[in-house]
Formats: structure tokens, sequence, C-alpha cells
């Protein structure tokens, strides 16, 4: 399979993500341009990446597409996670449906105050920070949403790194440094409050 350039790779991701919630047999490179503003060529661009036989005269055939990107993606294997920094934001992520549904099993959480972890009411195990890599290395867990304050976020990113996690969701307001291999993804409210402020007042 051909190496996917990561603009193709997040249009895939919202691609698979329409498939599944339509009721139809086939939808055309027309009507997927209808519904996400992208132009037909990319759209068929992104689709030429992926390995199979999904196009008929009357279209793509809805669930082989979708099948085919989540292979390509690697979508169709269940992944572990974990949440490191049990805040308010980290707390409401243990208690959140849409992971099991969409194949990511969570199965720790962390935090660096013994405390919480003793108050705090969890369907998921929680341990405290100080056995990061016991419990990620035991259960193989590859991925964490870092959900810590901006000060400690680097230094529970080298704990993550070194118990041998392979991604990260940070929450953070800094810029992580991390080794080559590992990869990142900056969520930011504030930053995407003010990327579409700046798109509204551009246009």
């Amino acid at each position: 399979m051909n190496l996917i350039p990561e603009p193709s790779v997040e249009r895939l991701l919202i691609l698979a993500r329409l498939l599944d919630r339509l009721d139809v047999q086939f939808i055309t490179s027309g009507e997927i341009e209808a519904r996400t503003g992208w132009s037909s060529n990319t759209i068929r661009k992104d689709i030429s990446y992926l390995e199979g036989s999904f196009a008929s005269p009357a279209g793509y055939d809805r669930e082989k597409l979708s099948g085919a990107i989540k292979t390509a993606l690697g979508l169709d294997k269940p992944q572990r996670f974990c949440v490191v920094g049990l805040g308010r934001l980290g707390s409401a992520y243990l208690n959140y449906p849409v992971f099991a549904e969409e194949g990511y099993e969570l199965v720790a959480g962390f935090d660096s105050s013994v405390n919480r972890i003793e108050i705090l009411r969890s369907p998921v195990p929680l341990y405290p920070a100080y056995k990061m890599a016991e419990v990620i290395s035991r259960f193989q867990i590859s991925l964490a949403l870092l959900c810590v304050p901006p000060e400690e976020a680097q230094h529970a990113t080298d704990r993550l790194v070194a118990a041998g996690i392979k991604g990260i969701i940070n929450f953070a307001p800094v810029v992580l440094q991390v080794p080559e291999g590992i990869q990142v993804r900056n969520v930011n409210v504030v930053d995407e409050l003010r990327a579409i402020s700046a798109t509204i007042q551009c246009s």
C-alpha cells in the first residue's frame, strides 16, 4: 500500500465516519462532495491510496469502502489507551462511552495524587503515576490522553515514552518534545476558537 499523505488521512477518517452513518448501499464521489465540500478529484485521489475493489457503475460500495479505509488506517484492530491526569477533563473521559464503540479500550487512568485516585469513582482501574511504566507494559497500552497541567506535561510525556507509549493526545497548551517515531496530536479548544474566528474574519 502507498504511504498516505496526512491531509488524505484526515479526510479518510472523516469519510469513514460519514459512511458508517449512512443507510445506502452505494455512494458516488459527487454525493460525497455534496456532503463534505471536498472536490470530486480530491475524493478520488484519496480513495486511490486504498487497496481493494469497491467501485461500480452505481458508485462506491459503502460497506466495502468503509472497510478499506479502516484497514488502511489500522482502525480495524482494537487499541488500548490510558488517561494521564484525572482532573475535571481527564476524569470526564473515564466515563465516555464512545471509545468502546469505536474500538478503543480504556484500560487505565493515572494521576500523581493518590488521594484523587481513592476518591474518584471509575469503571476502569486507576493507578498512581509512579506505576505508569509497570501498568503500560503489563496491559500493552499504546496510546495516551494527556490531561495534566502545562507545567507537568513534558515530565509526564517523558514517562509515557519511556514506558512504551507510541501516540499521545495532548490537551496541555504546550509543545511537547518527543523522540522520532512518537506521534503527538495537540488538542486545544482555545486555538480552535482562534482559528475559526480568524477564518470568519478573513472570509
